[in-house]
């Protein structure tokens, strides 16, 4: 019996491995300073139950979802289970020769997922209801599916993503924290893209930047592929060699009054250091130095580390 069968037979996870969705909206929430939060917290846990219930019933076709990540902070405050998840902290500023990854608060995360945005916001709007009294929405980023699932910059996002069973190997805690077996470390970036600086590339450029042909999202061959191409530095491996992988649920966004182009980088993963590592790689360079060009027209305005507990947990929270 292999790890992936495991998660199905032991507990509940949230919906971290489902393939993107044609429409999403992602909200960080923060707590007000000296607000009740408990009660919110139970009666939010009640409504993301509710949510996703409802939503399997009258939408199935719609792969509906709402996942929600809990700040290290927020953990504590809201007095969670200890010790703690073994790899959630406050992120870490990731600085570079040129670029930092930079850390940005947030305690809640919500991420609607659904073929027809009425249903995402839809719920945007039932957790707000909840959480208005209590927190700050600081973020609220709509996304929404470009052509062939690509992100704005034209390439198809996400191509290296595990798939079928290798998505909750890499995408849920298993037995390395039995504690939390079947939560996710969810890390969360807004990028927002230079597009002038971008279109004024060739098309032969840009496929050196990502290190991927453009139409076909084919790979470079390793003797042509710049060795600081996306590809080539968000690619890694354990110490065996073996392919250390995420899951990716990307989606670009527009925001026309602020003339912004971007994507909201999202991952769920069994471990924040194998992103952890990726991010260093991209912003310090593998050698340090050699940056992922990618940097070169994008940059992270927000930077986030939440997990995303089993459903087993949050049921045992949510207000009865």
């Amino acid at each position: 019996m292999n790890s992936s069968d495991n998660y199905e037979k032991h507990f509940e996870s949230q919906n971290v491995t489902d393939y993107p969705n044609t429409n999403t909206i992602f909200c960080v929430w923060v707590f007000k300073k000296d607000a009740d939060i408990q009660p919110a917290f139970e009666q939010v846990c009640a409504v993301v139950a509710n949510l996703n219930h409802s939503f399997a019933v009258r939408m199935p076709e719609d792969r509906v979802s709402c996942v929600m990540g809990i700040g290290y902070e927020a953990w504590i405050k809201l007095n969670l289970p200890t010790p703690v998840p073994k790899e959630l902290t406050n992120f870490r500023p990731i600085v570079g020769g040129k670029y930092t990854a930079v850390s940005t608060p947030g305690d809640i995360h919500f991420h609607f997922r659904a073929a027809n945005i009425s249903a995402c916001i839809d719920m945007s709007v039932a957790i707000a209801a909840v959480l208005n009294t209590v927190a700050d929405r600081v973020e609220e980023v709509h996304g929404f599916r470009y052509w062939d699932g690509r992100s704005i910059l034209g390439f198809v996002d996400g191509t290296e993503n595990p798939i079928g069973k290798q998505r909750a190997r890499f995408g849920m805690v298993g037995k390395e924290d039995l504690q939390y077996e079947g939560g996710s470390y969810l890390f969360v970036q807004k990028y927002v893209h230079n597009m002038e600086a971008w279109n004024s590339l060739s098309d032969e450029q840009q496929e050196k930047v990502f290190g991927r042909y453009k139409i076909s999202d084919i790979e470079m061959p390793e003797n042509i592929k710049p060795g600081n191409s996306h590809s080539a530095l968000a690619g890694i491996t354990d110490a065996q060699g073996n392919d250390l992988k995420i899951v990716r649920d990307n989606m670009p966004f527009r925001n026309a009054a602020k003339n912004e182009f971007g994507t909201y980088f999202i991952s769920y993963a069994n471990t924040f250091s194998t992103t952890n590592e990726m991010l260093k790689c991209m912003y310090i360079g593998n050698p340090p130095g050699n940056y992922d060009r990618i940097l070169d027209f994008s940059i992270a305005q927000t930077g986030t580390l939440f997990f995303a507990p089993s459903v087993d947990l949050l049921n045992a929270y949510k207000a009865k």
